[in-house]
């Protein structure tokens, strides 16, 4: 299994993450930009994810080469993204981010899906390469802050250039998975997302995601505007990573105790308690400090057992679409729904309003997967 190469792109994929969630709504206000129209700029980004994966997914699945897949969208990203730097306007930066997001959301599900086929049936060892993402985040999110910090926000275009560059190299390391390993299963599609507990996990994941809209996308903002400096923004979201960082180690020891079933509902429980958190008490910093500690459950626990539920039930040569699927009705049409709403709830009722709304929808998907979610689950 070729560890390291799996890991180095994990972690700049989620290096450039961790450059564009906390600080790319900051450059869209220093260039002027209000909450409503940031709100739709990010919207943008998540919901390419709707269409992009399915349609990447699909080719990938039909063909075999999912590698190929993900180097050309990690290369036609990179030069999408370059288009930033000509003054266009709102439209046109709307319209780059529109291009750019499309390939760049091509790779992620794919090099999923190649990952899974690399650990084989090791799939509870996920985690160990998948936290190197985390450690990339956690590495510009909280150097950034410094940086940023000191400096005009202006060099953050370039920094992200040089890190979705560093993808496509990366993506160029990985081995192609060969086609005759991977079991063919020849049930239809539709069979598969009509059973309860696939539509109610698709339908907890896309909930879950639309929570976030807030976090990804004002919460920078949000901690900015109650008197945060940049620094500390940026070690408040390191902090969360960190958290996360922890649970992925220890995710493969606590599936076989405790079950997927039990992790996603104890994840999605304490996303109730975060949003509220958040929303009620920003100007507390013990509360803040605890609220980005229950990262570890509300990403590191929820993305590890979400993620090994689809493995477990997309089988053969739809387990592309399966990661795909995953990654655009949660990411995309969640984070969209998300980003759409939080912009418009904090122009007209306030951040604290966002966050509260956001508890709420952790608190429907917690009963959808406590009604949908088999007792039993292979992981």
């Amino acid at each position: 299994m070729p560890y390291w190469r799996l890991s180095g792109f994990y972690f700049f994929y989620f290096a450039s993450l961790g450059a564009l969630l906390p600080y790319w709504s900051l450059y869209l206000e220093s260039l002027g930009y209000d909450a409503t129209a940031i709100g739709n700029m990010m919207a943008v980004i998540m919901a390419t994810k709707i269409v992009s994966p399915n349609i990447w997914g699909w080719i990938a699945d039909h063909t075999g080469k999912r590698m190929a897949i993900v180097r050309l969208g990690s290369l036609c990203a990179v030069l999408a993204f370059m288009g930033v730097f000509y003054p266009g306007g709102y439209v046109w930066l709307l319209l780059v981010m529109l291009v750019f997001s499309f390939f760049w959301n091509a790779a992620l599900p794919q090099f999923e899906a190649t990952t899974f086929h690399h650990l084989g049936d090791r799939v509870h060892r996920y985690s160990s390469i998948r936290l190197w993402g985390s450690i990339g985040f956690i590495a510009t999110v909280w150097g950034l802050g410094g940086i940023l910090g000191g400096r005009e926000i202006a060099v953050l275009p370039w920094i992200l250039v040089v890190l979705f560059g560093a993808i496509w190299i990366t993506s160029l390391l990985v081995p192609e998975e060969v086609a005759g390993h991977l079991p063919r299963d020849h049930e239809p599609l539709r069979n598969i997302l009509i059973r309860p507990r696939v539509a109610g996990l698709l339908l907890v994941c896309f909930l879950m995601q639309a929570s976030h809209g807030p976090y990804y996308t004002f919460y920078s903002i949000y901690l900015k505007d109650t008197g945060y400096t940049l620094g500390v923004i940026g070690g408040l979201w390191a902090l969360g990573v960190m958290a996360e960082v922890g649970m992925f180690l220890f995710m493969h020891r606590l599936v076989p105790r405790f079950g997927l079933r039990r992790l996603l509902l104890a994840s999605l429980a304490l996303a109730v308690l975060r949003w509220l958190l958040i929303g009620l008490y920003p100007a507390q910093v013990g509360v803040m400090l605890f609220a980005q500690i229950l990262h570890a459950a509300t990403f590191g626990i929820y993305h590890a057992a979400a993620i090994q539920l689809i493995h477990s039930y997309f089988k053969g040569r739809h387990q592309g679409k399966g990661q795909a699927l995953y990654s655009s009705l949660s990411f995309g049409a969640g984070g969209a729904l998300g980003s759409f709403y939080s912009g418009y709830v904090f122009a007209y009722l306030g951040p604290s309003a966002m966050f509260l709304v956001a508890s709420g929808l952790s608190l429907v998907a917690l009963l959808v997967a406590w009604r949908s979610i088999p007792a039993r689950v292979s992981a």
